[in-house]
Formats: C-alpha cells, structure tokens, sequence
C-alpha cells in the first residue's frame, strides 16, 4: 500500500495567456511536481478527493494549470478555489503569470496564434478582456510573476528556485527600490512614495552617486521628516507582515519609489532590508539605480 500522505503541497498555475505557464508548469515537473494541464475548474474538488485517497495518491506535490482553455473557467474557478482552502490537508498556492499589454501582443504576433478571448479579432482586445475578467484570481494569488522581460531561460530558473526541494520553507519580504520617472513595478504589493523627502540629486557632489553611498544615505537620514516617516512605515509593516504571512501569502514586494530610483529610495529600501533581515527571510533591489539620466 502506498504510504499515507499528511498534506499535499498543491500549485495552481494561472494567468493571462502567453504569459508563461507552459515553462512554469515544465519546471516544477522536472523537480519532482505531478503536474496537470488545463484541469477544468469544475473536476478540482474531484481531483481533491483522489489527492486525500492513501490508495490512489502516492505524491505530496502537484502543480494544476487552469486556464482559459476551459470554457466554463470563468464562472467556476471561484467556488472551486473556495473548497480548496477549506480543505486541511491540502496546501494550496496560486500563482499568476502576468505580463504587459505590449510584451503579450508581442508573442502572439511573433508565434502568429490568435488569443482565445479574440480568435477573429486582434490579441489587444483578448488580453484586455481576459486582463479584466481575471482580475479577481490576481488579487487572491500568493505568488505574482510579472514575466514582461523575462527570456523562458530566466522564468524557468527563477521556479526552480522557488520551489525547489531544498528551499526553506517560510515567508519571505522582498524590498525593491525604483523610480516613478520609470513606471512603477507591477508586481509590487506595496507601494510607497519618499518625493516628499528632501532629494540629494540638487547637490552636485551627490548626483553622480546613489543610496547605497553614505554621503547619500546619512543625509537622507538625518531630515525629521525621514525619522517620522519610517517610524509611521515600520509601525505599519510591522502589523502587515504577520497577517500576510497567516493568510499564506509566501511572499511579499514592498515597492520605495522616488523620482529617479538612484537616492531617497535606495537609502529606505536598504534602511527596512536591515530592519526586517533578522526577523524574515529578506531580500532587497535596486532596480532603476544604474538608470541615470545625466550619463
């Protein structure tokens, strides 16, 4: 007889179409994942019940991709998704592939397919339907990959890396510093906005350099609006993370913007990284300081 399984680590795989869920779902079955492809919303309870069955269930983690191959997607993934939480022995991560506009309508103009919101009509039009329709299974999703400018080499290593065996179970706090001149990132779960702050760039000797200067970073610092301010946004994360990480949330993007992502914003990320980093697994970016507008 196949030995009991106590939990089933359980990965639904979603998303807007073109975004990457064929190489996110090869990745997780070549680490070890039973994987599913294009599981009807309506079969999951079933599906659930084989999981919970010692004789049928000789795994402890599946990956399921739903998407909108399946007609009835719409009106049943919700209540689907509904008993699965409320199932013990499951454990269950959705994780949604997103994308912009433009890179979708780029991919299906280069592999020349039709979008399946909009098979007579342009991709636009699809992706901006299945963009709204979709909203919904986004917001209840723990995990939310923006896979715009990432190449199918880079996504694959980057779920192999999330989930991979040896990988430390628990939750982690990602801070990542930008600047709103470049958009803010669209997998942020948190957004904060330090333009208000008093901004180094003024100061010529300043400029060339960034936050993770001391120069920069003490007089960023040493303002009482920045004292005041990063007691009130610690104050608030410090309530958030513990009611994230309860909900089952894996991950969280705590997004620093200023103007340009080489200053203010790379003193604070780096200011909350060295906060939390001995209470969470905790990681910290930069992603527009090399983006300087003066080179």
């Amino acid at each position: 007889m196949p030995p009991t399984r106590s939990h089933v680590k359980m990965v639904i795989i979603t998303g807007m179409s073109g975004a990457g869920k064929t190489v996110v779902v090869q990745a997780l079955e070549d680490i070890g994942y039973f994987c599913v492809d294009n599981l009807p919303p309506a079969l999951l309870p079933k599906f659930v019940e084989l999981l919970k069955d010692p004789d049928h269930n000789t795994t402890d983690k599946v990956a399921l991709v739903m998407d909108l191959r399946g007609r009835e997607f719409f009106d049943q993934l919700g209540n689907s998704l509904d008993q699965l939480m409320s199932t013990p022995s499951i454990i269950p991560q959705i994780l949604f592939l997103d994308a912009t506009n433009a890179a979708l309508v780029t991919r299906y103009k280069e592999t020349r397919r039709s979008h399946p919101l909009s098979p007579t009509g342009s991709p636009l039009k699809g992706i901006e339907l299945e963009r709204t329709l979709l909203a919904e299974v986004k917001g209840r999703a723990q995990l939310i990959y923006d896979t715009s400018d990432l190449k199918p080499k880079i996504l694959r290593e980057k779920i192999i890396e999330q989930f991979r065996e040896n990988e430390q179970e628990g939750f982690s706090v990602n801070i990542q510093s930008f600047g709103f001149k470049y958009g803010i990132p669209i997998d942020a779960d948190l957004v904060f906005d330090v333009r208000f702050l008093p901004n180094p760039f003024y100061i010529e000797s300043m400029r060339p350099l960034t936050g993770l200067d001391e120069e920069v970073s003490s007089y960023v610092l040493k303002f009482n609006e920045t004292t005041e301010f990063m007691l009130k946004l610690i104050d608030l994360i410090s309530f958030m993370l513990p009611q994230y990480k309860r909900e089952g949330k894996r991950q969280l993007i705590i997004a620093i913007g200023c103007t340009g992502g080489q200053h203010r914003s790379v003193t604070l990320a780096e200011y909350l990284a060295n906060y939390y980093k001995d209470q969470y697994d905790t990681n910290v970016s930069h992603r527009d300081v090399e983006k300087r507008s003066h080179k």
